[in-house]
């Protein structure tokens, strides 16, 4: 193998590695956080702090808990008052558009109705294809039957991560590469801020 090659694949194992999300003892989960077969492992502990609420969430509109994890771990990791530049709120990061007047946007079970109801929405619009309910969920539902060439960039990535890692937990895996990928990327500060936000350490 040529020296160069070398050196990026040792910079690529060091990289995973060190990672929390690829390290076989990076969670240390209690019984209480493993008692629940329905919702993945492989999610940060700021998603699992919200175990029994995501269930109870996704079962109210027939949707995996997985899925619903997937897109809080992208969206907020978890913080119940994250706020997008674009003005997205809360757990699910919903668009103020999508609520009703007297709702509270950052409310954890409001936040998660109205955003669960737009992912069902998207699942029902695709097919039953999570791959495209996630790029609905991101980019409007109106895309869904668009090529994917024409999606914006954001929506490609944001399927670009979701996917695998809606695929590594609907696959009972324990680890996932793609989350790992997104945590170094994209996540590590966003999830700080929710951990620091729900108290964790």
């Amino acid at each position: 193998m040529p020296p160069l090659a070398v050196l990026l694949m040792s910079g690529l194992l060091l990289l995973f590695a060190n990672s929390p999300f690829v390290r076989a003892d990076a969670y240390t989960f209690s019984a209480a956080q493993t008692a629940h077969p329905g919702l993945s492992s492989i999610f940060t502990p700021t998603i699992h702090y919200w175990r029994e609420e995501i269930l109870t969430w996704s079962a109210e509109f027939d949707l995996d808990p997985n899925l619903a994890a997937t897109v809080m771990q992208i969206e907020s990791c978890g913080d119940l008052r994250a706020l997008s530049s674009a003005g997205a709120q809360g757990l699910f990061q919903v668009m103020p558009f999508h609520f009703y007047s007297a709702d509270d946007p950052f409310d954890p079970a409001t936040n998660a109705r109205r955003g669960l109801a737009y992912l069902a929405k998207a699942l029902e619009r695709a097919g039953g294809n999570p791959r495209l309910a996630l790029a609905g969920y991101n980019g409007g539902v109106g895309l869904i039957g668009r090529a994917e060439w024409n999606w914006p960039a954001e929506t490609k990535r944001y399927v670009f991560y979701g996917a695998p890692i809606y695929e590594d937990a609907r696959a009972g895996r324990t680890v996932s590469a793609a989350l790992a990928e997104w945590y170094n990327l994209f996540g590590a500060s966003l999830c700080r801020q929710a951990a620091q936000r729900l108290g964790l350490p």
